[in-house]
């Protein structure tokens, strides 16, 4: 397995076991809201290109992730139809929208900000694949492994992007997101969602 050294630094906290529990117990809604989150990475990055088209690296990097993230939707899809599950809407969890209140209104530091929680889904979500990939089946572990160095590698990219934009160091505002990040993750939630806290019945 890739080392995941640099990540869990980053974190501010480890994926709960009661999550790990709830995910193995709802593969079904794990699976089709991972879809759900891939096809959202997308869509953030291409409005990312919209925003802010004068930057050039950032136009680049945003390119080549929402082809990427496609990608991953298309092959978590055909996991679900392969499974006879049914692809549907559903409900977000509270955890993108839980560090987007934050946002600051003024740019640059509105892209600052938009960027450091770019990287903090994408590096939770390769510590949730890692999580995972030991209690799943050859098919699902053998994926969710393929997957950890593109999350990786898009969660240093945002964060390249946001120390590009900013005139002082990150350090601190990281620091504010990784305490809200590692709240939304370790706080029960009422529902499972791949980027939920842990149901606690």
């Amino acid at each position: 397995m890739q080392d995941l050294s640099e990540i869990h630094d980053f974190l501010g906290c480890v994926t709960p076991d009661a999550w790990v529990a709830n995910a193995l117990e709802h593969q079904d809604i794990m699976l089709v809201d991972h879809a759900h989150c891939e096809k959202k990475a997308a869509m953030t990055a291409v409005n990312m290109m919209h925003r802010y088209p004068d930057d050039a690296e950032l136009l680049m990097k945003m390119s080549r992730l929402a082809r990427e993230e496609l990608r991953h939707f298309e092959q978590v899809l055909k996991i679900i139809r392969q499974r006879k599950l049914r692809f549907s809407h559903m409900t977000a969890a509270r955890y993108a929208s839980g560090m987007r209140e934050h946002l600051r209104k003024q740019e640059p530091e509105k892209v600052i900000d938009l960027l450091i929680i770019g990287a903090f889904i994408e590096a939770r979500s390769c510590e949730r694949f890692a999580r995972l990939a030991p209690h799943l089946d050859a098919e699902l572990q053998e994926f969710y492994l393929s997957l950890l160095k593109s999350e990786a590698r898009h969660y240093q990219d945002y964060l390249k992007l946001a120390r590009n934009y900013a005139s002082v160091e990150l350090d601190e505002r990281v620091d504010f997101f990784r305490d809200i990040e590692a709240a939304l993750i370790e706080t029960p939630d009422k529902e499972f969602r791949f980027h939920s806290g842990p149901v606690v019945a």
